[in-house]
């Protein structure tokens, strides 16, 4: 199987979770000229940086979008894409990455408060 260009699989996977050009680039944090040049395959080469951004947006291993750059992993074997599990509903990746990233950052804190709760009144049971 021939290996998926950069460009190629950023577009794909912004695809598959449902978000604009605009939303990714905001949460990439980059511009979205230039995450059309990326997706168009009209930069060569960008930096890590950029590469952690977008697969910290997107939801995927950094390593996933480092091979479809074409750099190779130091040292490592070769894995695949089967290393690395996602095990957050699609559905809500693309649910939430409808709303801004402030929105974003309430809901978590918000369901981060309900762990907590459930934590403390697990803990406080007794059989």
């Amino acid at each position: 199987m021939v290996p998926m260009a950069l460009g190629e699989k950023i577009r794909e996977l912004r695809e598959e979770l449902g978000m604009s050009q605009a939303q990714l680039s905001v949460q990439g944090g980059l511009s979205q000229g230039y995450l059309s040049q990326l997706e168009n395959e009209e930069v060569q080469n960008p930096s890590a940086a950029v590469i952690f951004g977008l697969a910290r947006a997107l939801h995927v291993d950094p390593r996933v979008l480092m091979r479809a750059a074409g750099y190779e992993e130091a040292g490592a074997q070769e894995q695949g894409d089967e290393g690395y599990e996602v095990t957050v509903d699609p559905d809500l990746l693309q649910f939430l990455a409808r709303f801004p990233r402030d929105q974003q950052a309430d809901f978590l804190r918000f369901m981060q408060a309900i762990e907590r709760g459930k934590t403390a009144v697990g803990a406080g049971r007794t059989s």
